[in-house]
């Protein structure tokens, strides 16, 4: 069985246990201009370690902090490609360029 549950909060959300192995930042919570800079830092920590992907769960609600963090994905230079995880919308894919 290649998926499991896990409760957070009310929400049930679908985990790739694949995905698992990948850092990630969980900003449920958040407000869009801190979930930026957290995602920010955490892209700048991860190169660092040289961890080419990591995993951004922003959640599903409104899309207030999934698009904040968009925006900053889009212009950030060390950002080769993201996209919504196809099992789950709650959390984005990012690809990181490795120096």
């Amino acid at each position: 069985n290649n998926l499991y549950i896990i409760i957070l909060g009310s929400e049930f959300m679908t985990d790739d246990i694949f995905l698992s192995r990948y850092p990630s930042i969980d900003l449920h919570g958040e407000i869009g201009d801190i979930a930026r800079v957290r995602v920010k830092d955490f892209i700048d920590e991860n190169i660092i370690l040289g961890n080419d992907t990591i995993i951004v769960i922003h959640g599903i609600g409104e899309g207030i902090v999934k698009n904040s963090v968009y925006e900053m994905l889009h212009s950030n230079k060390d950002v080769i490609s993201y996209g919504t995880d196809p099992f789950n919308n709650g959390c984005t894919i990012v690809k990181i360029k490795i120096k």
